[in-house]
């Protein structure tokens, strides 16, 4: 058999072509209480990583929670942070990270600082909770029912908590909610402003990380 060999002309322009071909950037760090994107204008907020055997997702609500969505880190659309993969009660998606393989921080956002989420549990009422959003930053307060069902544009809800803590556009839905490093739910939405005085209702995170099998880290 001929063997072929290229010459030095083809060499450089196989070169040249592999440096100007667009590197694929790996989804930047991320953690809970930031905004998230998707087309349409669909504005979102991360909620909590979770893992599974090794391969990292997160947590959010909403209008982002539609199977095959590819959800960004930023409204132009221009940084892919990854696609939904599963959806649950209605509400909730499950968001596989562009690059499954790079952790991602085990954390929420405090406007400023952070706070480690090392386990789960569920709402109790009288429970002193916080919540962190990308609008109003971190709101605290208490869970005041527990059991809910709540009738929400994509559907019936069942099995909500609900809290004293008010909530603004582009807080919700996603955000998360937690007590110390446990983590408590995931903002669906809620009543009232931040000016006024309000309540929010809470979709509880233990369920959520049954139904799709991963965990918090």
């Amino acid at each position: 058999m001929r063997r072929r060999t290229l010459t030095a002309a083809a060499v450089a322009v196989l070169a040249a072509f592999a440096l100007a071909a667009p590197a694929r950037a790996a989804a930047p760090s991320a953690e809970g209480g930031q905004p998230i994107f998707a087309p349409g204008g669909v504005r979102c907020t991360l909620g909590f990583n979770v893992r599974q055997n090794g391969t990292y997702y997160f947590l959010t609500a909403g209008g982002c929670a539609k199977v095959g969505l590819t959800v960004y880190a930023d409204p132009a659309l221009t940084v892919e942070l990854g696609t939904v993969v599963a959806v649950t009660n209605v509400a909730v998606g499950l968001v596989r990270y562009v690059d499954p393989q790079v952790e991602r921080p085990g954390s929420v956002r405090l406007y400023p600082g952070s706070q480690d989420i090392t386990g789960a549990g569920s709402p109790v009422v009288g429970q002193r909770v916080c919540r962190s959003g990308p609008t109003t930053g971190l709101r605290c307060g208490t869970v005041t029912a527990v059991n809910l069902t709540v009738r929400f544009p994509e559907g019936t809800i069942t099995g909500l908590a609900r809290t004293t803590i008010c909530v603004e556009p582009g807080d919700t839905p996603g955000a998360p909610y937690f007590s110390g490093g446990t983590a408590i739910g995931l903002g669906i939405g809620g009543t009232g402003s931040c000016a006024t005085g309000g309540s929010s209702y809470v979709q509880p995170v233990t369920s959520v990380l049954a139904a799709f099998g991963v965990t918090v880290y």
